[in-house]
């Protein structure tokens, strides 16, 4: 869904990030230090390979290091990272807990952040690039609720407590949901790592406990994927309609597929030449918009194709 607001916000930090940067500001950059929340995640691996390929356009060295889901991993990734003499930190939180060290880190180290996705609570970035989460997840939540009829027992399955994407998607949600009196939430439970493991589990427990259930929000495509597999298994004989969030490839494919029924496309791809644009403006000495909210684009097996064929 086209958002107004959003593309002129984006229009209006694109431009302002292209006048910033030049060639002569690239040469200053040498090293990119990448620190990324879990590589088992496609979404993840998407900005990773993004930012790997557009930096190595232009020369400039990434040293990725991959948390899988751990925090003080990832705290101990970064300081190694520091010890290398990164010149900035792309950085993807691997979590609510100690997110903020490695910031105070690089700062303390005088060595600009970049936060993709999840931003540090109490210590963000210099500049923060992510999808609009709340926007979206309304989008999605008022799709399914749409669906269903309006009314109906909702499950949600959320992603990591307290991390970004969790929190904003949480609010979406709620925000549309405030249109549907009768759809009830009867139950939510929290994932580790957004792994699609955990939203067969969660579901499947949550589906024993509400059999009734008619609609289902995995605030991921995999945690969603999860939840769609559980609903098979459970065989409860009547309409669940599952929504995830991501634009994950496989759970595109899936999508098209009929496997679920809604997601919401993030620019995966955009955001990781933009994690790369905004560390050679930093590094420049320029100043950037404390965020850099991009729209996802709601995502149904109509319009589908054209993100299987090239991913934004």
């Amino acid at each position: 869904m086209f958002s107004y607001r959003g593309a002129l916000f984006a229009t209006v930090a694109a431009v302002s990030l292209a006048s910033a940067i030049n060639a002569s500001q690239a040469a200053e950059i040498k090293t990119i230090g990448l620190a990324v929340a879990n590589l088992q995640a496609n979404f993840f691996n998407q900005i990773k390979q993004s930012v790997e390929a557009y930096a190595g356009e232009k020369g400039i060295k990434v040293v990725t290091v991959d948390a899988k889901g751990d925090s003080a991993t990832q705290v101990n990734q970064v300081q190694d990272l520091l010890a290398q003499k990164i010149d900035v930190l792309i950085y993807i939180p691997a979590g609510a807990t100690a997110a903020a060290v490695p910031v105070k880190a690089a700062k303390a180290a005088g060595i600009p952040v970049v936060n993709i996705d999840r931003n540090a609570s109490g210590a963000p970035g210099d500049t923060f690039i992510a999808t609009d989460s709340v926007t979206s997840a309304r989008q999605v939540c008022e799709y399914i609720a749409k669906q269903a009829g309006g009314k109906g027992e909702m499950i949600i399955v959320h992603g990591q407590k307290g991390t970004t994407p969790e929190v904003d998607r949480s609010k979406g949600c709620s925000q549309a949901l405030a249109n549907y009196p009768d759809i009830k939430v009867v139950g939510e439970l929290w994932s580790d790592a957004w792994h699609q493991d955990e939203g067969f589990k969660l579901t499947a427990d949550l589906l024993q406990a509400h059999p009734k259930t008619s609609i289902i929000f995995g605030q991921a495509d995999a945690l969603a994927l999860g939840a769609a597999q559980a609903v098979k298994v459970a065989n409860l004989g009547h309409r669940i309609w599952v929504a995830g969030f991501d634009g994950d490839t496989a759970a595109l494919e899936a999508l098209k597929n009929g496997v679920f029924d809604v997601t919401a496309t993030q620019q995966t791809q955009k955001m990781g030449r933009m994690g790369v644009d905004s560390a050679i403006a930093l590094v420049a000495g320029k100043s950037l918009s404390a965020e850099q909210l991009q729209d996802a684009t709601l995502t149904t097996k109509d319009n589908v194709g054209q993100f299987i064929a090239k991913h934004p």
